[in-house]
């Protein structure tokens, strides 16, 4: 039975919650509506002084369209966003640029100047003009010199024979970027996409009027422009340090406070319940109808690492596999996509699946029409995947004869949400669909009196994952990239980093508190105690990862400061992980839920490794202004990802396995074997290839300028070459971890005695 004094807690929390998200929400959006104001203006026509027409804003909305075609952020990045391989195309057309506009200066001797004199007085001249603001928005045209305008020609002449591979040298190139080999533009598709890639880096070294920070707030470093930190980026970072020390003693101090009443109180009233309570429960229809769900995540797992091991090989030979021409029909552009894309649906699907099959448990029944609502939801689900990536991969073919099809049907370009807007808006039906399965198999739950906040938390967070996945919605076919971002985030951070988080942590401890192992008060204190120190962290903290992409000021202090926030609760993992063990190892019928159990703490492990030190080691605006789109991202995104998020789907997984399958049948060497190779194979590949990657891209950015970080010389360079190798030893264990893991949940469905019976029925 409750105290007063605890639900009075529980109540104050919910009204912090209540009001705190308010807030938070009120703040995101209001910043969202900043950055739709203040995104970089698209020109309606560039020209020389002489009147010369390089540009129109339909070349640049619709070489836009062009880049999202092919691949978009899946072919290099825009702003620091997407893929490692090639270039960041606004980094690489600035510098690009500025070369060929300092050439051309240098070219015009000035008497009574020495050749260092004139190449100091020309470097100046440079930064001034190219970094003054002459966007005139009465007219709606930028007019620049007539030796910028020859010099935006030359850039625009590599990237339009780039793209139409029309020589040896951009044949190379498209070698060591990993282009497809069938993706060749036509000469106005080229000349429009280079459009874009103009206006990119117009906007990231061109001063906001009456500033002296560009729109993209001085990123890329690049020294041939002034492009430099600012000095709002330096006071935020050492604000975000500071707000993270003190966040993290208050937090410290207030857990040790608790702690004590926390280690007496998390047991239930009358102690750990002696007998498993999966042996007496009914498993319905639906239920079992999940299983089929629990089939695909490790179809999809399988599939996506072994699309990431393709991935990573491309950094090597770029169009091939070990001499085979598999770029001729499965390119970069495609594998990459399909990587990320798999990441998300498996993890979000074994989520899924988690709440289909728990919600009728415990309710006690299946509604009508439950179990057809979920095949249902399965096969709309299949639909969607095999729908999206066959879009996928035609429009990076080339197959798709208009742009709005392509938008469609095809290729968005955008990283995670790369699906046309048709299989979009079916997956968000669908997560609804979801949202009302949940909810109506809960309803009996919610006609009881009396401690129902942890049900409450499920069902707000069960319908937020519906509400914030429509967010990628916001945006359509010609949106302003900037603003295309923000909405992206949305997606990216709030719906796959946050609230299934949210979502995963009420319903383990719902079930936890169902199996009688953790006291109801005291899970639902802690639990919303963790909601509140999270989401106030993660909500704005999503700012974090719009610091430069043609956002104003504003975005970095938010930003900086939330983010450090998000790393606050990840420092209390000890006192977690303690609180599980106390709860987890008292009965014997809890060595049922051994690996389930264990793959719960390696998500608390990982969250603190990969969310939490790699996160912050990104999240200062000073450090992510050398490190954005470095593969210093790449070795936070692969611990953070599949560490926390991938860790939980798997001990999910295990879990509703406990109740589908037999579970004296369960191959425990198999798991093992599994448990071990994946977290010392995620350890390898991030610690020995990542990692140091990383790290000497990030040297290179500080001292010679972010281009040449993300340079086909560095990137092809032997030290690069043999880091990429010497991921190989951490992919063959992971894969071996995957392959047990799928060989596992084969023998668990399918026993062996069952599997003879069939054999000996067939015979």
């Amino acid at each position: 039975m409750q105290t007063y004094q605890q639900t009075f807690s529980i109540k104050r929390l919910w009204i912090i919650l209540s009001v705190g998200m308010v807030f938070m929400f009120g703040v995101l959006l209001l910043l969202g509506a900043e950055i739709y104001q203040k995104a970089p203006p698209i020109p309606d026509i560039v020209k020389s002084s002489s009147g010369d027409v390089l540009f129109t804003r339909n070349d640049i909305e619709t070489g836009q369209n062009v880049w999202q075609s092919i691949g978009g952020m899946e072919q290099g990045s825009i702003w620091g966003h997407g893929s490692y391989v090639a270039p960041d195309w606004s980094a690489d057309w600035l510098h690009r640029e500025a070369e060929a506009l300092l050439a051309l200066r240098i070219e015009t001797p000035i008497a009574g100047l020495s050749e260092d004199q004139l190449l100091a007085l020309q470097k100046a001249t440079l930064i001034t003009e190219m970094r003054t603001n002459r966007y005139d928005p009465v007219t709606g045209a930028i007019t620049v010199s007539e030796l910028r305008s020859e010099a935006i020609k030359q850039v625009q002449d590599h990237f339009v024979r780039l793209y139409q591979g029309s020589d040896d040298e951009s044949l190379a190139l498209r070698r060591d970027y990993a282009f497809p080999v069938h993706g060749l533009l036509t000469n106005t598709e080229a000349t429009q996409l280079s459009a874009f890639y103009f206006w990119t880096a117009w906007g990231a070294t061109t001063n906001r009027p009456e500033m002296d920070i560009t729109y993209t707030n001085n990123w890329p470093h690049e020294p041939l422009v002034g492009n430099k930190p600012s000095t709002e980026i330096l006071l935020w970072s050492i604000a975000s340090v500071i707000l993270l020390l003190a966040g993290a003693g208050a937090l410290i101090a207030y857990y040790a406070k608790q702690f004590d009443v926390w280690r007496r109180e998390i047991a239930p009233e009358d102690g750990i319940a002696k007998t498993d309570i999966l042996d007496n429960t009914v498993i319905t229809p639906s239920m079992r109808a999940t299983a089929k769900y629990f089939w695909i995540v490790c179809t999809m797992f399988l599939g996506q690492v072994l699309l990431g091991i393709i991935t990573a090989h491309y950094a090597v030979e770029g169009q091939g596999l070990y001499g085979l021409p598999f770029a001729e029909y499965l390119p970069y552009a495609v594998t990459r996509t399909w990587h990320t894309q798999l990441a998300v649906l498996w993890i979000a699907t074994a989520w899924l699946a988690t709440g289909l099959y728990v919600a009728p448990m415990l309710g006690g029944r299946d509604p009508k029409f439950q179990r057809f609502g979920v095949n249902f939801l399965f096969f709309s689900l299949l639909i969607i995947v095999v729908g999206s990536f066959a879009g996928q991969w035609a429009a990076v073919h080339r197959f798709f004869e208009s742009l709005t099809m392509n938008f469609w049907f095809g290729h968005q370009g955008y990283e995670y949400v790369d699906l046309g807007r048709f299989w979009q808006i079916y997956l968000t039906v669908g997560l609804f669909l979801w949202v009302a399965l949940v909810l109506r198999a809960l309803w009996p739950v919610l006609q009881k009196k009396g401690g129902k906040s942890l049900i409450y938390l499920v069902l707000i967070s069960a319908i937020a994952i519906g509400l914030l996945y429509a967010a990628g919605l916001m945006w359509g076919q010609h949106t302003h990239i900037a603003v295309m971002e923000y909405w992206r985030w949305w997606v990216v951070h709030l719906w796959v980093e946050g609230i299934f988080e949210v979502f995963a942590t009420a319903i383990i401890s719902l079930l936890f508190v169902r199996m009688g192992i953790l006291r109801l008060s005291t899970a639902t204190v802690m639990v919303l105690f963790a909601t509140i120190i999270f989401l106030f962290g993660g909500v704005l903290g999503t700012f974090h990862h719009l610091f430069f992409s043609g956002t104003p000021t504003s975005v970095i202090a938010v930003g900086a400061m939330f983010s450090a926030l998000e790393v606050v609760p990840l420092l209390v993992v000890g006192f977690e992980a303690y609180s599980r063990y106390k709860v987890e190892h008292v009965e014997k019928w809890e060595q049922n839920y051994h690996w389930p159990f264990m793959f719960f703490a390696a998500v608390l492990f990982w969250n603190l490794v990969g969310a939490g030190l790699f996160g912050f080691l990104i999240n200062p605006p000073i450090a992510l202004y050398y490190m954005q789109g470095l593969n210093l991202t790449a070795s936070h995104a692969h611990a953070a990802l599949f560490g926390v998020y991938g860790m939980l789907g798997l001990g999910l997984t295990l879990y509703c396995m406990r109740g589908l399958t037999d579970i004296n049948v369960w191959n425990q060497k198999l798991l093992k074997v599994s448990f071990w190779s994946l977290n010392i194979g995620l350890g390898m590949m991030t610690f020995l290839s990542l990692l140091p990657q990383g790290i000497i891209q990030t040297y290179i950015s500080i001292d010679q300028g972010y281009s040449f970080a993300r340079s086909a010389d560095l990137i092809q360079s032997p030290i690069m070459q043999a880091l990429v190798w010497a991921r190989v030893p951490g992919d063959i264990v992971f894969g071996v971890g995957v392959v047990a893991f799928v060989w596992f949940v084969f023998r668990a469905f399918i026993p062996k005695k069952s599997r003879e019976t069939v054999a000996t029925s067939q015979e």
